[in-house]
């Protein structure tokens, strides 16, 4: 039987470790366009390495994941950040192991976001494909253009693998 992986809310200081919340609640604002919007400015920063580096946004359409679910893999992006911005207020889970050469497989630890937070993955840290086992979701993602070459894959020994399941 599968260990099984707690999923806890996300918070910024328990997410500082891998990356960015990006989140209207608790960020500093300020208005502009004549008063008539409020701007919640650097809530992430985007990296970037190489000479040939550009950030592009697109827009991402995912399906709804069924759980429970084995966690078999992760990636890491090496040559930039990776930040997911959710169009739909539902939440999500986010499955994450601290940068390094591999994942430490024992320390993943695993967030579901309150519907309004999106997230920025640091270059370097390891997660898992976004989850979304409450609907199909859209989102924003800015990241490095540049699939071919900033993007490492670990699989995950049978024997390691971990259980995602809903409280």
């Amino acid at each position: 039987m599968a260990e099984r992986l707690d999923i806890e809310p996300l918070t910024r200081e328990a997410f500082a470790a891998y990356g960015d919340v990006i989140e209207f609640e608790g960020s500093k604002s300020y208005p502009f366009n004549k008063g008539m919007a409020e701007r919640y400015h650097a809530l992430a920063r985007v990296d970037l390495e190489g000479d040939d580096a550009n950030a592009v946004v697109s827009l991402i359409a995912s399906k709804k994941f069924e759980l429970p679910r084995r966690v078999d893999h992760l990636e890491y992006h090496p040559r930039g950040s990776q930040a997911f911005i959710p169009l739909d207020a539902n939440p999500f889970i986010v499955v994450v192991a601290a940068a390094g050469p591999a994942p430490d497989v024992t320390a993943l630890r695993a967030f579901v976001p309150n519907g309004g937070q999106g997230v920025n993955y640091r270059a370097g840290t390891w997660h898992h494909v976004l989850l979304t086992p409450y609907a199909a979701m859209r989102f924003i993602c800015v990241d490095r253009d540049s699939p071919d070459d900033n993007c490492v894959e670990f699989r995950i020994p049978d024997a390691d693998q971990l259980l995602l399941e809903l409280p």
